[in-house]
């Protein structure tokens, strides 16, 4: 828990993978959206009231865009690096898609339903977007550039938005050119202060990056920089790229990313101020000018009082619907699950692989979250019904990423299995193996998995009372998936070669740190 519960709070305040978070402040309440890529649904949104205690709300992409696109996993692609704003009584999401362009969502509230999308800006590579609605009413948009899709990066372009900021008017006009000293400047977010319109940027690449600030009287420049967060003393790689808020009271924070390999970006709280006009971003601990990531701190001096929470990680399966922090592997179809009203399971249909598919890569229909700590325990109790097929329908626990492992109940003629298998290089098309098998006299299981700290580490259990659980197989080292953490979820499976028809009951999954 970040909230230490005596005034103080401990980093990062998110310990899962919320990449490259933007936040914004309306009145007392403070919203966050984060990158979702090609989950859905995407563009989480997040609430606090203290800045240290989140709760996840809703999402504000429902469907990735284009839908049927998305129906197949595009991994990587989708939703990058989103800004959120508050305007006109509105809030405003902008993102970029790097194969289509920048898009938008807005809403009056964020707990309800969010518009539909618009294509604000069609540009092959276009990613990282901020609005900005100057004092005169002209609106304006920053961006950055994906190398592997426009074939140049390291540049930042201001271009003039119409006032319902729903399309740019003109091309563009470069401000930042990142390639002498701040390569891969990307993530950029436009404010404006005392006169100075100010573009907040992460420079030097995810893992071991640096954060910017540049600033100019001129939106079009041009701008200062000044490096103004870094690594420096700490063992805190990378802190770049996320937000500057103030609290009613009116003092500066900075949220912002760490790359943390399989537990994906998670995300820091630090102090900020400001001198001579330049922001100070953590604490100058070496003197040298530049902030650097604080691990503990005292939280923000707010009116009022918060509840210690996190977002949601375990789910009963006990209500209408399944809990926010599911997300599918692409596009959800309808007849993916059942989740009748008053029910007491989640039942997953056992859909087919992919045609020659040799593994879960590109399985549309996993339910996935994310990684919540760096140690944790996930159990589910599942029942598999293969109705009239003789074999080929398996479910159970995943740990998903570019390589992945499962523990699954299965079945053939003789009855059921339980199966411990492992892709690796999924990506690259590497078959899944089997690495261990025992035969079950029942269609119930229970399954365990226990990751620890600091690789990862997985060893998959199970157990037919919950009582006692029998590790099976050998361990698995969780790794990313394409620019996200792992992830660890459920899954339920038919061979291309079996009968249509089958399903699995799962009562419950619960995470315990």
């Amino acid at each position: 828990m970040a909230d230490k519960g005596d005034g103080t709070y401990k980093n990062p305040v998110l310990f899962a993978d919320y990449s490259d978070p933007d936040v914004t402040r309306v009145g007392d309440d403070f919203y966050m959206t984060a990158s979702s890529f090609n989950n859905a649904p995407g563009l989480p949104i997040l609430h606090s009231k203290d800045m240290v205690n989140w709760e996840l709300i809703n999402y504000a992409l429902p469907i990735q865009v284009s839908e049927a696109e998305f129906k197949t996993p595009q991994h990587g692609n989708g939703v990058w690096a989103p800004s959120i704003r508050y305007h006109n009584n509105e809030f405003y999401i902008y993102w970029g898609d790097p194969d289509h362009g920048i898009y938008m969502v807005k809403t009056k509230d964020p707990y309800g339903e969010w518009d539909e999308p618009v294509l604000v800006m069609e540009a092959k590579g276009a990613i990282d977007p901020c609005p900005l609605w100057d004092e005169d009413g002209k609106a304006y948009l920053v961006h950055a550039w994906a190398g592997s899709r426009a074939g140049v990066k390291s540049l930042l372009t201001v271009n003039k938005m119409n006032t319902e900021g729903t399309k740019v008017l003109d091309r563009g006009t470069h401000v930042f050119d990142g390639h002498d000293a701040n390569p891969t400047v990307e993530g950029s977010k436009f404010y404006k202060r005392n006169g100075y319109y100010y573009i907040f940027a992460p420079a030097g690449g995810v893992p071991t990056g640096w954060q910017l600030a540049m600033r100019s009287k001129n939106i079009y420049g041009p701008y200062e920089a000044k490096k103004v967060l870094e690594q420096g003393s700490t063992n805190i790689n990378g802190p770049h790229q996320g937000a500057w808020v103030t609290t009613p009271e009116g003092d500066s924070w900075f949220y912002h990313f760490r790359d943390m390999e399989a537990y994906g970006r998670v995300v820091y709280l630090e102090p900020m101020e400001w001198k001579n006009d330049w922001p100070v971003i953590g604490k100058d601990f070496d003197g040298n000018g530049i902030g650097e990531p604080v691990e503990t701190y005292k939280k923000p001096e707010i009116k009022g009082k918060s509840d210690r929470t996190a977002p949601q990680e375990s789910d009963e399966f006990d209500k209408d619907s399944i809990g926010l922090q599911w997300q599918w592997n692409a596009n959800p179809e309808v007849v993916w699950k059942a989740k009748l009203r008053g029910s007491d399971h989640l039942r997953l249909f056992s859909i087919k692989t992919p045609e020659d598919a040799p593994n879960l890569w590109l399985q549309p229909n996993l339910l996935l979250q994310k990684f919540p700590a760096s140690e944790f325990t996930a159990t589910t109790k599942l029942s598999l019904f293969p109705e009239e097929a003789t074999e080929g329908k398996r479910a159970g626990l995943i740990i998903f990423g570019e390589d992945y492992a499962t523990l699954s109940l299965t079945h053939d003629k003789q009855g059921f299995l339980i199966r411990q298998t492992e892709a690796l290089d999924a990506e690259g098309g590497k078959a899944e193996t089997i690495i261990a098998e025992k035969r079950i006299d029942s269609n119930d299981i229970i399954f365990r998995v226990q990751v620890s700290a600091p690789d990862a580490i997985c060893q998959f259990s199970y157990s037919s009372d919950g009582k006692k659980f029998t590790e099976i197989g050998k361990t698995f080292k969780a790794v990313p998936g394409k620019w996200v953490g792992a992830k660890i979820g459920l899954f339920s499976v038919s061979t291309q070669e079996a009968k249509r028809g089958g399903y699995a009951d799962f009562d419950w999954f619960r995470i315990t740190k």
